[in-house]
């Protein structure tokens, strides 16, 4: 189990340099709404902890919650959250459209849980414009599931379920 986490932190941090030192393209983009070093747009009511959830997904509560991973596709298939969905990545223009197509298809009230875990949370590019997207679509039922350090080092180390592939 150590190892699996040791892997996918090295995984995390080859994504993270290959996404760093790769030239923007010239197109002209979109801005996205919230950056890394904006403060957190979620209120402290709107977060829960890794161990509160996996409690949450051991009891299954709430079987209608929707559970969506908004980092890079390549971690999500090497290990997610049993029934979380990917349906892109919260960091660029591209990605918020894809959620944004997929969350215009559920009702306002859903219960939504959405998470990342790329890297440290102060730090993580997919999270907050994730977050604002749906929030600005009006989504009132939105958690955000707080991993400080990484998906490896606060979910799948500690023993929380996972899923691989996809």
């Amino acid at each position: 189990m150590k190892s699996l986490g040791c892997l996918l932190q090295l995984l995390v941090l080859a994504v993270y340099m290959t996404v760093a030192f790769v030239p923007a393209k010239s197109e002209p983009s979109r801005p996205v709404s919230a950056q890394p070093t904006d403060p957190d747009p979620w209120l402290a009511s709107e977060t829960i902890s890794p161990s509160d959830f996996a409690k949450q997904l051991q009891a299954k509560s709430d079987p209608s919650l929707k559970i969506i991973y908004v980092g890079v596709r390549t971690l999500y298939s090497g290990a997610h959250i049993p029934g979380a969905v990917f349906h892109g990545s919260g960091s660029t223009p591209q990605g918020i459209d894809e959620l944004k197509k997929f969350a215009a298809a559920l009702p306002k009230n859903s219960h939504i849980l959405i998470y990342c875990g790329c890297c440290p949370l102060e730090r993580c590019p997919n999270l907050r414009p994730a977050y604002s997207a749906l929030h600005d679509l009006g989504f009132t039922n939105l958690k955000v599931l707080i991993l400080p350090t990484s998906f490896a080092a606060d979910w799948i180390e500690k023993g929380y379920p996972v899923e691989k592939g996809s």
